[in-house]
């Protein structure tokens, strides 16, 4: 983030928020899913140019981190089964991608933006 924060109107905030919110509800319901982080993430990178410059980036950018290292942790864990620790380490990244993900909609609920 540039350090630059650029006012959005209300109308557009709320809609930018909101399309934030449910990128976190997709994150959340690809534990039962197994998909809809995949749609939540092409999410965040067609509308990151909409957001830029705004409180709402932060969001984005922790949405899109969230996705890239639980997926890398995720594969690190199914490829590391065979040897035990790969429960640990997916256990481990489940608990991490559910504390980013109520972490990130709390702050969003406080139009907070989130420390990236």
């Amino acid at each position: 983030m540039s350090g630059i924060i650029v006012e959005l109107d209300e109308e557009k905030n709320r809609s930018l928020k909101n399309l934030a919110q449910i990128v976190y509800i997709l994150y959340a319901l690809s534990y039962f899913t197994g998909i809809t982080a995949i749609v939540g993430i092409i999410i965040n990178y067609v509308k990151l140019e909409d957001v830029a410059g705004t409180w709402l980036e932060s969001h984005f950018r922790w949405q899109i981190r969230t996705f890239w290292f639980g997926l890398l942790w995720a594969v690190i864990g199914i490829a590391t089964l065979f040897i035990l620790i790969g429960m640990a380490i997916l256990f481990a990244n489940f608990c991490w991608i559910i504390y980013r993900i109520v972490k990130g909609w709390l702050n969003l609920n406080d139009n907070k933006p989130m420390q990236i």
